[in-house]
């Protein structure tokens, strides 16, 4: 019989606007999918890709064409990036997405989804909103729709919502992040040891469960030997 393996944490630095995340999420998603008896305990991060941006969001194509320097190279850019997403499986409608928002509301919302453990449920549904729907996912109204939908109480999210609660908490682990090296998303760090940047493909996944499954086997092993030795750690 396969011993279960320990809870490993895995905490993701995310933005629910970052194409690359939604592409990280999904290929992690396979793989968990694929081994349902997975290790990991899955905590979502801040990390603002614009933390810079305007309360209010601006028009996409106006940011893009900024932030890559023309519509040659934005174009050329997202064209790489459709490309992973079809491989993927990842749907992204690029023709809805008309505004880029400021998401420090939508990672307020990611953390209050973790107190009471739904922030997948709400990480996966800022993802639907955002690139396949085309929603402004920095608009109050949008957000309450995401976290009903993830089960959340809409009238205590749009409270929330109405005031600055842990705006500052936001920006400041946003900060610290930058502080500690993370430039860019998404970063998996697992057991707070082993940092991965990137999106993964599924199979290096399975072989990190796997050696953590090696590990734990080896661990076991050396506990028995000691006790038959008379050994105490």
């Amino acid at each position: 019989m396969t011993q279960p393996l320990p809870h490993v944490k895995l905490d993701i630095l995310s933005d629910p606007i970052c194409p690359w995340c939604y592409i990280g999420k999904t290929l992690l998603d396979q793989a968990l999918a694929a081994q349902p008896d997975h290790p990991f305990v899955i905590e979502w991060h801040p990390f603002q890709l614009n933390p810079d941006m305007p309360a209010g969001g601006m028009d996409r194509r106006e940011y893009l064409e900024a932030k890559f320097g023309g519509k040659d190279n934005a174009v050329k850019v997202y064209a790489q990036i459709a490309d992973h997403a079809a491989e993927a499986g990842v749907e992204i409608n690029f023709e809805a997405m008309q505004r880029t928002p400021n998401t420090v509301d939508a990672h307020r919302l990611i953390h209050w989804a973790g107190l009471e453990s739904k922030q997948s449920p709400v990480v996966d549904a800022l993802f639907q909103a955002y690139f396949v729907e085309g929603l402004d996912i920095g608009d109050h109204a949008v957000l309450c729709d995401v976290a009903e939908r993830a089960g959340m109480e809409r009238a205590v999210v749009a409270k929330l919502l109405s005031g600055d609660s842990d705006i500052e908490d936001i920006q400041s682990r946003d900060a610290h992040s930058r502080e500690v090296g993370v430039n860019s998303v998404p970063t998996f760090i697992i057991a707070n040891q082993h940092v991965v940047p990137g999106a993964q493909q599924p199979e290096l996944w399975t072989q990190v469960i796997a050696d953590i499954r090696s590990q734990l086997s080896a661990n076991t092993d050396t506990a028995e030997t000691d006790n038959e030795s008379g050994t105490i750690h």
